[in-house]
Order: structure tokens, then C-alpha cells, then sequence
């Protein structure tokens, strides 16, 4: 499979750069895929897909400001982990200014570039901790193309975000009230988006392409509330990831866990622990295009997204969704 199979044509102002004034006043595309019909819906109208005995999984994690910039505003650092104590896995922009031992100062803190990864990414000591609060930004997306302003740090955070470490929110999530969610039977895993989320597919073949890591936890309980359910509904991708690599792990009932996954799941993947899928308009291209298509069928979702173009449809972060089930 070639990643140019996963194109299509999007008009850029049909990328939502803006969340909607009403958190959830989405509109909100339902696939079926056994009857391959395709009909137009508001997210209010979720509920009503849901019954009893079904389960909605939510990722809980929580964004954190990761976007800095040295004392003279010239380096922008992306700050993707804290390994150990003041010590930040980053990635770098310009590169090339921030070799080895080359010194960076952030909001006062000396700071030293202690090695560089092979994927480019840098590894800073800092002399002293840094409130990554008071002097962060949210990292937004490319597409957004403009800097994070003050309603970003409500709406680009779920109603129910709870353990810190996500560069990204888990953007279906970012559609439900706390209203909403008490009206459905739910549960959360934890899956902290990465900045691999934002990363293009570079190879020709999609076999080729290196899929990133992220971290994960699932507790016992909601490993439990999963596997009594009888319908699993994933409300995200990065959800479908959790369950379907805990699933392959298993094969069978699911089991609380932590670690890392870097699951690929493109076409002619068979889908284990996932029966339904809540989730945003993705980018072309993309690994997680590549996931819905593999879920619903390549055709079937060019169709949907076609349509969903024509519907003049808000695509990716802040736009609107769709139910596969």
C-alpha cells in the first residue's frame, strides 16, 4: 500500500483554526459500515447511539504548555518529556544553532544541550526546575497556524482531563459536556498524545513509515468496566491504540497495564478490542486516516470524506467528527 492512497482533496478553509462558540454544537457524520449508508447528524444526537450495556472510553490525559522559547525569542523548544529531574527531551527549531554543549537560557534557568538523539531530538540539563505553567504555551497544531491564545487553555483540553503529560488533546474528546458524559456509560484510559501525532507519513510505502511511541496506563477498574461491556465504543484514536495493542497483547479480555505502544494499524489490520469509533476529520495521508480507513474500509471513508467537504464539514483539532459503527 502506498501512502498516496490515503489522499484527498481538502479546501483549507475547511480547517478549523477556531474552536465553535458551544463545546458541543459539532456536527457529527455517522458511518455505518454494514449498510455503508452515511447520514448527517449534531454530536447532541451521540446518546442516542449509545445503549445500557455499552461502554464509551475516554482518554483522560491532560495538555501541558510545551512550547518555549529561549531569552531572545530566536529557539523555539518543544518540550516532550522530563525523563528525569530537569532534564527535557525537546525537540529543537533551528536545529542547527543547538549542537552539543551549546548553552540555552528559559525564563532565567541556565540550561546545556547534553546530547543529541538520533531522530534529532535534544536532550537539555537545566540547572534548576521550570514552571512549565507560568512560562509554557500550548504547542498547537501546524494547520492552526497561529499561536495559542487565552480560550485555547480551556478548549483545547477535555471537560474531564485529568494526568498531565499530552503535547496534543485528545481531540474527540474535546466535543462532550459534563452533562453529556454523566447521560452515557463511560470509563478512561490514559494515553499521552505526542507530538508524533502531527508528524506527515514521509515514506512512499506505508510499510516503511516508523510509527511513534506513547505512554499509556489503564487501570483495573476500567480494564474491568471494558471487558463487561458489550459494546466497546473508543472515543478517539489514541483510545483505539490503547485497546487494540492491550488486545494483541491478550488475545482476550484486556488487563490493567502501563507502558508504551507504537501500533501502526492501517488496512487489512483486524480490529480486536474496538467495535465502534468516535473521532475527528484527519489529515490526508496520515497515520490516523490510514486507522479510520482501516476500521471502516478505504472506500467507504473517501466517500464519507468527500461528503463530509460538500456538507462543508470543520475539519481536524477543533472541528467537527464522526461515528463510525
Amino acid at each position: 500500500m502506498l501512502t498516496e492512497d490515503f489522499n484527498y482533496d481538502l479546501p483549507e478553509e475547511l480547517i478549523a483554526s477556531m474552536p465553535r462558540k458551544d463545546r458541543s454544537g459539532s456536527r457529527m457524520m455517522v458511518i455505518d459500515r454494514s449498510s455503508s449508508e452515511i447520514n448527517f447528524r449534531r454530536f447532541e444526537d451521540f446518546k442516542n447511539y449509545i445503549n445500557k450495556d455499552d461502554i464509551c472510553i475516554l482518554n483522560d490525559t491532560k495538555v501541558v504548555p510545551s512550547r518555549f522559547f529561549n531569552e531572545d525569542g530566536k529557539i523555539e523548544i518543544i518540550r516532550l518529556e522530563e525523563p528525569e529531574s530537569n532534564v527535557w527531551k525537546c525537540l529543537v527549531r533551528p536545529g542547527k544553532k543547538m549542537r552539543v554543549d551549546s548553552p540555552i537560557n528559559i525564563a532565567g534557568v541556565d540550561g546545556t544541550v547534553e546530547k543529541i538523539l538520533p531522530d534529532g531530538e535534544r536532550m537539555i540539563r537545566f540547572s534548576n526546575p521550570i514552571n512549565i505553567e507560568k512560562h509554557g504555551e500550548l504547542a498547537l497544531p501546524h494547520y492552526m497556524k497561529r499561536d495559542a491564545e487565552p480560550i485555547d487553555k480551556k478548549r483545547y483540553q477535555t471537560v474531564y482531563a485529568k494526568s498531565p503529560g499530552a503535547i496534543a488533546a485528545p481531540t474527540a474528546g474535546l466535543h462532550f459536556t459534563s452533562q453529556l458524559l454523566e447521560s452515557i456509560p463511560h470509563t478512561f484510559i490514559t494515553l499521552h498524545v505526542g507530538v508524533g501525532t502531527f508528524q506527515p507519513v514521509r515514506a512512499d510505502r506505508i510499510i516503511d513509515h516508523k510509527m511513534h511511541s506513547e505512554r499509556f496506563h489503564l487501570s483495573e477498574k476500567s480494564a474491568l468496566a471494558i471487558n463487561s461491556a458489550k459494546r466497546k465504543i473508543a472515543v478517539g484514536t489514541t483510545v483505539t491504540r490503547v485497546l487494540e495493542h492491550l488486545s494483541l497483547e491478550s488475545m482476550g479480555e484486556i488487563e490493567s497495564a502501563s507502558g508504551q505502544t507504537n501500533i501502526f494499524i492501517y488496512p487489512g489490520y483486524q480490529f480486536l478490542g474496538t467495535d465502534a469509533l468516535l473521532t475527528n476529520f484527519h489529515l490526508p495521508k496520515s497515520t490516523l486516516f490510514m486507522l479510520v480507513c482501516a476500521l471502516a474500509g478505504t472506500d467507504l471513508m473517501k466517500e464519507a470524506y468527500k461528503k463530509a467537504v460538500l456538507e462543508k464539514f470543520r475539519f481536524f483539532s477543533y472541528g467537527d467528527c464522526c461515528l463510525i459503527i
